[in-house]
């Protein structure tokens, strides 16, 4: 069908818009980019806008000479996949119950999550559970505390009962089909959109986390490569300050 002029108009005005969006939004990571390959100088000058001034690869070259970096970097992998599969195991174990509307208790037990949504103990209580139940210093306390979101979980419970019709377990029951066998063989086949999701909410959290390795963890080998960084971050600010500091004063 032959596009009209209005409607030529409206698509050229949309495809504008949306391009300035994507410019927008890539901007800033391929400005990142190019200064990883530009020298100091220029970087620190401002030289660099979209492309990368005077090529090195010298910056890459200086971060992984630091071992700290390698580590980070296998610690930071093993917390995200192995705390993403965990999460996402629990989230769609708790969700599936909660969205059957023939369970009695699906009311009083998301009252129950909701509440922990809004209250906390705290961070010293928090500690003191961790204390007390030995996952200071362990690689565990990156991964458990934080396996399961109750809003994820909530995202979960409402994509199965409003995606997966309740016929199909009627189906399977009458085929003598039992709730683990429909769970595993009809609800997760029919749920990977929202496992997509979720997961990709739960991998970005534990790529992300510092404070809890910061708090909890005290075994430099164990540090998760946002922690790293912090530290090469703070070390090179009071470089730069006692620098300042012992420059020629007025």
């Amino acid at each position: 069908m032959k596009s009209g002029t209005g409607d030529r108009i409206f698509y050229g005005i949309n495809y504008t818009l949306l391009s300035i969006v994507l410019f927008v939004y890539l901007y800033p990571m391929i400005y990142i980019v190019s200064c990883s390959f530009s020298s100091a100088q220029a970087v620190i000058s401002g030289e660099v806008w979209l492309w990368p001034v005077r090529p090195t690869l010298m910056g890459y070259e200086t971060i992984f000479k630091n071992k700290d970096i390698m580590t980070g970097y296998g610690n930071s992998i093993f917390y995200t996949l192995c705390g993403t599969a965990l999460a996402v195991a629990l989230t769609m174990i708790a969700a599936y119950p909660l969205s059957r509307k023939d369970f009695g208790l699906s009311g009083p037990i998301m009252l129950i999550f909701t509440f922990t949504m809004f209250f906390g103990g705290g961070i010293i209580p928090t500690y003191l559970l961790m204390s007390s139940l030995g996952l200071i210093n362990t690689r565990t306390v990156m991964i458990v505390p934080g396996a399961l979101s109750v809003y994820n979980v909530i995202l979960s419970r409402t994509f199965i009962r409003t995606s997966i019709p309740v016929e199909l377990h009627e189906a399977g029951q009458i085929d003598g089909c039992s709730d683990f066998l429909y769970f595993r063989t009809v609800v997760l086949p029919l749920s990977k959109a929202i496992i997509a999701v979720i997961a990709l909410f739960y991998a970005v959290g534990y790529w992300n986390s510092y404070f809890g390795a910061l708090i909890y963890l005290h075994d430099r080998a164990k540090y998760p490569l946002q922690l790293i960084l912090r530290e090469i971050l703070i070390q090179n600010r009071l470089s730069a300050l006692g620098i300042a500091a012992g420059g020629p004063s007025l």
